[in-house]
């Protein structure tokens, strides 16, 4: 956003959200804050090479993540897992999720409407549950996953340690049949 009367000249600029990735069988809807520089770069979700979402996602049916940007959304779809973001717009310093503010949410109850089979979201940090919070009432029927970030900048708890938390989002599919 440019300065203007009554702006902030060292205002962040504004960032926005993709899309969601969600057909019609999801089941989980895993919720991230809103792209980091990288992704929004590249145009994809999750793309910081030293983000663990796709290696964790891949890992948790045993698989070796694809570097194929198309591949992983097929992935996501095969295993009935939906992602999209708490904020449709923000502003934020680079890609630090606590520097957000001035969000406006997505619009998440539409896309839980037109998803019904959706029975958990699984938020990809605590900064991205705040936000829900902030923007949502939860809903009974759902089930909620509070889950460590994904993201570098949340490198205190190992691959291995965030692996097994992320296993519940596993665990809610295999209840559904088929993981």
């Amino acid at each position: 956003m440019r300065a203007g009367p009554g702006r902030n000249a060292s205002a962040a600029p504004a960032k926005r959200s993709f899309p969601p990735v969600a057909d019609a069988q999801a089941r989980v809807l895993v919720l991230g804050t809103l792209p980091g520089e990288e992704s929004l770069r590249r145009g994809e979700y999750y793309a910081h090479p030293r983000n663990l979402f796709w290696p964790i996602i891949f890992a948790l049916f045993g698989e070796a993540p694809s570097s194929n940007y198309g591949q992983r959304l097929a992935f996501l779809a095969a295993h009935r897992i939906a992602v999209w973001d708490v904020c449709e717009l923000g502003e934020r310093e680079r890609s630090a999720d606590t520097t957000i503010r001035l969000e406006r949410p997505n619009a998440i109850d539409r896309l839980l409407d037109h998803h019904p089979l959706i029975r958990a979201v699984a938020f990809n940090g605590t900064t991205a549950q705040r936000l829900y919070d902030r923007h949502f009432v939860r809903r009974a029927a759902l089930t909620y996953l509070a889950l460590p970030s994904t993201s570098p900048a949340h490198a205190t708890i190992d691959f291995p340690a965030k692996l097994a938390r992320w296993t519940a989002l596993r665990e809610i599919l295999e209840q559904d049949g088929r993981a």
